[in-house]
């Protein structure tokens, strides 16, 4: 069983249980582990709504990690007798993993471009839903070391600077921001996720990383964020879809609709996510 994070688990918790209470639908062609008696719908032939059970398995964004396990946590505590299991990391190394037939019941990208890679594949059960939004910033070690004020500081000669790889969401953002202000950064390693950037940041590693202000504000003071005009050139926006190959498709559609909720959202917003 997953167990909560710290204050964000136990954000709007009581909020959860509502928001989720009546989820139980099923999704796509996944079934549902409920009572034998519920209809297609997720409720019984009384008209109640079927309870859910079993586990399913989220493969989300390495930037979800701390949210996604809170809303894991709070979920469980909701619909006693079910388990979310996660698989985090880049957006792209996950949806490869789904179209390879990895066992994956909700997928949660941070980005459009790696969610509709699978939702062409005829991957996901139905539209996928937008639930968050992000943009990057600039984190240094504690006491920025090599004094980095600005974008432009990261392209001059000797500073050691991490990214993305180009394939994972926090990459192809950070290529944006560098060309629309007309900044040519040549890291010295690229990382397949966003939070293998902010350990080598937090190591002193490098002096300066690209990622997200949530990363930022997970870290705490391991690292230091440093914002630039130039991160509204691309905000990343995050989509979420049950997936059509789920064992459990009534738990994975109330498990988006989870994400998607009131409490939620408020677990996403205190992280620093913004509304998609």
């Amino acid at each position: 069983m997953i167990r909560p994070f710290g204050t964000l688990a136990t954000l709007a918790a009581g909020a959860l249980v509502l928001a989720t209470a009546a989820c139980g639908s099923t999704a796509g062609d996944g079934t549902s582990s409920g009572s034998s008696t519920s209809s297609s719908s997720g409720t019984s032939a009384s008209g109640t709504s079927a309870a859910l059970s079993g586990q399913i398995t989220v493969f989300a964004a390495a930037s979800l990690k701390k949210t996604f396990t809170a809303i894991g946590a709070e979920f469980e505590k909701a619909h006693p007798g079910t388990t979310v299991t996660f698989n985090f990391a880049g957006s792209s190394d996950l949806v490869s993993q789904i179209q390879q037939g990895a066992p994956a019941d909700v997928f949660a990208s941070a980005d459009a471009k790696n969610m509709a890679k699978a939702t062409t594949a005829s991957l996901t059960a139905g539209q996928p839903v937008n639930f968050a939004s992000n943009t990057l910033e600039i984190a240094v070690p504690p006491g920025n070391p090599a004094k980095i004020t600005s974008l432009a500081d990261l392209a001059k000669p000797g500073i050691k600077v991490v990214v993305c790889a180009p394939a994972v969401p926090c990459g192809s953002a950070a290529a944006t921001v560098e060309r629309a202000a007309k900044v040519d950064v040549k890291p010295v390693s690229e990382e397949q996720s966003v939070t293998d950037v902010l350990g080598k940041v937090a190591s002193g590693e490098a002096d300066a990383g690209l990622v997200y202000v949530t990363d930022v504000k997970g870290a705490g003071d391991k690292v230091k964020g440093i914002e630039f005009a130039e991160s509204s050139s691309a905000v990343n926006t995050y989509p979420i879809a049950a997936l059509k190959r789920s064992t459990n498709g009534s738990l994975a559609q109330a498990f988006v609709q989870a994400v998607t909720g009131q409490a939620g959202q408020g677990i996403l917003a205190a992280a620093g996510f913004a509304k998609p």
